[in-house]
């Protein structure tokens, strides 16, 4: 369905790599070209260096992109360290921003914007006062300082076993001053655009955000990317329960190591799989040395090779303690495996329970029997279990229709603040 007005869209925030892959990257990738193909001009305004966009980007006449980064470079001597580069970079991308607000104020004076669209993070550095008392700001976040921060200081006795004293400090004190800034400058938003309900409830419980000034819209998956997996095919032998994500804070890491544990010692014929790096800033691979001899860490995997590993394995688990979305559970899901998730994890929201097992997080006896119900159901009858998770994929994750909540969601916005 065509949208009943074209929209000129001054893009800020995240966006694509020089190839298609996961991630907030992915994500980004999935938006612009769903909002151009609606027929939306969107003027992509970047903090970073030039580089070439994925293929399906490159045709599109009402998408286009303006660079300004700093230099900053892997090989630069401020990432000899991992906590060096999450700083530096940081800085980098802030004081971009900030270079980035005459280069906004210029192309909306030219041709003026109807929405500014601030994506993933809630920093809007590159937003001019001119342009911002003139037009609607946006935000789109895919996570949050405070959230972040919060288990950074529960979970220090689990850090502290994996990395030293002063990358963990270094770490707080980051986030702590990004949820001041964020504290401040998410009150610009005119709408925040949530991608789970969990996420919202946080954003409006910590921020004080006004609830009536939000709507939830999930993440998208690029459904193509899992267009020739078997829905028919049986378990492996042994199944594979796999863990795909950041071996880091707030991500379950603990619990993980736990239900292994209480797999091996109910006798259940499964292989735990973990997948994943660590962060710039958090890295708990020293809680790893406790895997049982049912599971196994192998480190991290490039973005192409994810649809392969989903296709052998046999149901995911996101043990996840704050998750504000987690692309990982779409992607399994569109690749015709069920999950076993926490109540905290917002790509769960919604999915029939027959696919996804939803438990309180740390819930460790929970999520072992839940996966064991998983495999006794795939066992019994592979193909319903496996294409009714594709079936949930498209029903609430499709490019085009996360696209059009978002279309209509901001001309609701331009519709309430009289900007028809």
């Amino acid at each position: 369905m065509a949208a009943e007005r074209h929209l000129h869209i001054a893009w800020l925030g995240a966006g694509p790599r020089d190839r298609e892959t996961g991630g907030v990257p992915g994500v980004a990738t999935d938006l612009l070209h769903g909002l151009a193909r609606r027929g939306h001009r969107v003027q992509c305004i970047f903090a970073g260096e030039p580089h070439e966009l994925p293929e399906r980007l490159r045709g599109l006449d009402n998408l286009s992109f303006v660079w300004s980064g700093l230099g900053w470079r892997w090989s630069g001597w401020y990432t000899r360290t991992r906590i060096g580069a999450f700083v530096s970079g940081l800085l980098a991308r802030g004081l971009a921003s900030v270079r980035l607000r005459r280069e906004v104020a210029r192309r909306h004076r030219g041709d003026p914007f109807d929405v500014v669209y601030q994506f993933s993070s809630i920093e809007t550095l590159s937003l001019p006062a001119s342009v911002r008392r003139s037009v609607p700001l946006v935000i789109h976040p895919e996570t949050h300082a405070e959230g972040e921060l919060r288990f950074l200081i529960s979970e220090r006795h689990l850090a502290l076993r994996s990395q030293p004293a002063y990358t963990l400090a270094a770490a707080i004190a980051v986030m702590w001053l990004r949820s001041v800034v964020q504290r401040v400058l998410i009150r610009r938003a005119s709408l925040l655009v949530c991608i789970s309900a969990v996420f919202r409830d946080h954003l409006v419980r910590d921020f004080r955000f006004p609830v009536q000034n939000t709507v939830v819209v999930p993440n998208p998956v690029r459904l193509s990317r899992f267009e020739d997996v078997d829905l028919q095919r049986g378990p492996q032998r042994p199944p594979v329960i796999l863990v795909l994500g950041r071996v880091a804070v707030r991500k379950g890491v603990e619990s993980v190591v736990a239900i292994a544990g209480r797999l091996y010692e109910r006798g259940v014929d499964a292989e735990i799989r973990m997948i994943g790096r660590t962060s710039l800033w958090s890295n708990y691979t020293g809680l790893l040395e406790d895997l049982p001899p049912n599971a196994a860490y192998l480190g991290p995997m490039p973005p192409d090779r994810i649809p392969g590993e989903l296709y052998r394995s046999d149901v995911l688990l996101q043990p996840s303690r704050y998750e504000p979305f987690g692309l990982t559970v779409s992607e399994a899901l569109a690749a015709g495996v069920p999950v076993v998730a926490t109540s905290e994890v917002g790509a769960s929201e919604g999915v029939s329970p027959e696919v996804c097992a939803v438990l309180a997080p740390g819930d460790v006896d929970g999520m072992a029997g839940a996966i064991e119900g998983m495999l006794a159901a795939l066992e019994s009858d592979p193909g319903r279990i496996r294409g009714r998770a594709r079936g949930e994929a498209e029903r609430l994750f499709a490019e085009s229709l996360v696209c059009e909540r978002i279309e209509r969601a901001l001309l609701e916005l331009l519709r309430r603040s009289g900007r028809r």
